[in-house]
């Protein structure tokens, strides 16, 4: 097992420093008005982007920041960082009411001044990590001010969660037009994801509290027990609700604000990435786990049996609660997320299986879904043989899934293999220069 290991490993960090790592830098900075760009063609080469959302100008601050950590004697990540938070505290910073504008043109002209919760919360995710790793105390400031306009705005008092989608003075919308007034395990488990990382570095007491708080909620509410996977959506008060497109944000970009869809599925991706993240959030607040691994586990277990491909390989976008693959697509991001969260659920509970699972996405992925340039197509057939979009970019994708698939899974494979601090230092070193 450690020789087939190695290998897993050996092939996951190559890509990582030789294709993801270098393909960003050169791409995605926007030079001619700031900030990033994030629309590519299948060959990595820009196409026009009109737009820019905040949602993904905070993952590439994210990434270029995780990058100036893991990388400390390469000084371009750090700058670069710097670079989208300067556009982004310019540009995306609500001076009068607070809160981040929900997207503008490329120049940074207001375009939808709207408060999504979706959003913030990738604003607090990326701005601990861009002060924790880049040492500009603004970000950290900015994401406890966040945080801060949250509770004061969108936390709800009296069913618990959070309103998502706000209008530009914090004020909820009349109409319930596109499902704006519906609540959802996608932002709310962002929402965790960001008061993670936001209480591992001020470690200020609310943060944790907060924190608690959306981890109980997310283990009373959002799962079905019975099948053990995500629900997606709910009313005010936690009812579920068939899943429909919500405008700007889930699947608005597939079938329209509003639009019903023909069955109400579950997301393999949502629901492994959902365990990952709960392991993470757990480890960061130091409390007891042991109550919510029967959780963790199932949401894992109902991705190994019913979305792993085991004839082409990789995982497919959706299923039945009950079972049985509905979207039989292979898209970046759920493969990214279950790649990582398999091995997460081989370190934690040592299922052969889940080691195995996640073999089966990383061979379809290295097979199928990286582009020569480096960086994954964005939607493939179940064979692979297809790509449905090729894309590199998207106002919705950049380096924050994959990327991060590929640092989590290098850490965890190492831990696994038993590498001391030293031995993965000496290597961190080794790959300071990467190819760029």
């Amino acid at each position: 097992m450690s020789e087939e290991m190695q290998t897993f490993l050996a092939e996951i960090e190559a890509h990582l420093d030789q294709d993801v790592v270098p393909f960003w830098p050169e791409r995605a900075v926007d030079t001619e008005f700031g900030g990033y760009r994030t629309n590519f063609d299948s060959d990595g080469v820009p196409l026009p982007c009109p737009e820019k959302y905040l949602n993904t100008q905070c993952r590439f601050i994210w990434w270029f920041s995780t990058l100036a950590g893991r990388y400390p004697n390469d000084m371009r990540f750090s700058a670069i960082a710097k670079w989208g938070f300067d556009f982004l505290l310019r540009y995306f910073w609500d001076n009068e009411n607070g809160g981040w504008y929900w997207k503008t043109l490329a120049d940074g002209s207001p375009l939808d001044a709207a408060k999504i919760m979706y959003g913030q919360s990738f604003a607090i995710y990326a701005l601990s990590q861009y002060t924790n790793c880049v040492g500009d105390i603004r970000g950290i400031e900015y994401a406890s001010r966040t945080f801060d306009l949250l509770q004061k705005h969108a936390a709800d008092a009296l069913h618990g969660g959070y309103l998502e989608n706000l209008n530009s003075s914090w004020e909820r919308y009349t109409s319930d037009q596109g499902g704006v007034n519906r609540k959802g395990l996608d932002t709310h488990m962002h929402l965790m994801e960001a008061f993670t990382g936001l209480y591992g570095v001020t470690g200020d007491d609310i943060h944790r509290r907060k924190l608690l708080e959306l981890i109980e909620l997310i283990r009373e509410r959002m799962v079905n027990r019975a099948h053990g996977c995500g629900r997606n959506q709910f009313d005010a008060a936690w009812n579920p609700l068939p899943a429909i497109a919500i405008a700007r944000t889930w699947n608005a970009e597939r079938n329209g604000p509003g639009t019903s869809q023909s069955l109400d599925t579950t997301s393999y991706g949502h629901n492994v990435e959902l365990s990952w993240l709960l392991h993470r959030a757990i480890d960061v607040a130091k409390f007891d786990a042991t109550p919510y691994l029967p959780l963790t586990r199932s949401l894992v277990d109902h991705a190994v049996r019913h979305g792993v491909d085991w004839e082409f390989g990789g995982v497919y976008r959706d299923g039945l609660p009950e079972g049985m693959a509905v979207v039989l697509e292979k898209e970046f991001w759920q493969n990214a997320e279950v790649l990582v969260g398999f091995i997460d659920a081989y370190q934690r509970f040592g299922e052969p299986r889940y080691l195995q699972a996640a073999k089966c996405v990383w061979g379809f992925v290295r097979d199928h879904m990286v582009a020569p340039s480096g960086e994954w197509r964005t939607l493939m057939s179940r064979d692979g043989r297809t790509a449905i979009d090729a894309n590199l970019g998207n106002p919705w994708k950049a380096a924050y899934h994959t990327g991060r698939a590929l640092t989590e899974s290098v850490d965890r494979l190492r831990t696994l293999l038993g590498w001391d601090a030293a031995l993965a230092g000496n290597q961190a070193d080794s790959r300071e220069k990467v190819k760029g």
